[in-house]
């Protein structure tokens, strides 16, 4: 892996398709093997280490080479994020390094959804209440990065429990779940930046490193109101 040749890596974590099948628009699909992996946990230096465990994040890195399986795009397998103890859900922050995205996310009420496109060098701020799955809807590999507090397990159940998020991105383009009693218009947005909080197209997220900020929109969201 030569996308960070220097932060170390260590053994990724696989996501298969047997792993995957709950969420597939066919779970029958034959396909089988590895969809992508996950590095977690990364650090440039032990001073970067320190800092985000005192401040409970993390910065990961995702590779999802292309695929389909049955005329679906590959994706992650999507999940929500708890509340924190004021209440309000914890965000994440996403670069995409190499490749291009769909980042769709959904209120779980599943009284909105939207569709943000992203190409390498973009970010992508996941806001309060939208569970999120990533999509590599091309013929190139995806790679990408996150920031996220490591105060809280992902909910999978959710899209689990209604086999995926309510559309699916197939090579024919989007279909409605239909295990979704209702569907709302889905949006399309590109990605957006925050200049005023460092995060911006282009600047690696990791320089966020050790921002006040940064473990405050990740961790107390409730006290940025003007990103949500």
């Amino acid at each position: 892996m030569e996308i960070f040749p220097d932060i170390p890596l260590p053994e990724p974590q696989q996501r298969t398709v047997d792993a995957m099948r709950d969420v597939l628009a066919d779970g029958d699909c034959p396909s089988s093997g590895p969809l992508y992996f996950m590095y977690r946990s990364l650090a440039r230096t032990d001073a970067d280490r320190l800092w985000l465990e005192e401040n409970r994040i993390r910065y990961d890195l995702t590779v999802i080479p292309p695929a389909t399986l049955c005329n679906e795009f590959v994706k992650t397998k999507g999940h929500y994020h708890p509340a924190n103890p004021s209440g309000t859900g914890y965000t994440e922050l996403y670069q995409v390094i190499s490749g291009q995205a769909h980042y769709l996310l959904q209120k779980e009420d599943c009284s909105d959804a939207v569709v943000v496109r992203a190409a390498a060098g973009d970010v992508v701020l996941i806001p309060p209440g939208y569970g999120h799955v990533t999509i590599n809807p091309t013929d190139e590999e995806l790679a990408m990065v996150n920031l996220v507090s490591d105060a809280f397990a992902s909910v999978y159940t959710p899209f689990e429990g209604l086999r995926g998020a309510a559309f699916y991105e197939m090579c024919s383009g989007w279909e409605k779940n239909p295990l979704y009693p209702s569907h709302p218009v889905l949006r399309f947005e590109d990605a957006t930046e925050y200049p005023d909080y460092g995060i911006s197209h282009g600047r690696p997220i990791y320089d966020l490193v050790g921002s006040a900020d940064i473990a405050g929109i990740l961790n107390r969201p409730e006290d940025y109101p003007d990103l949500f």
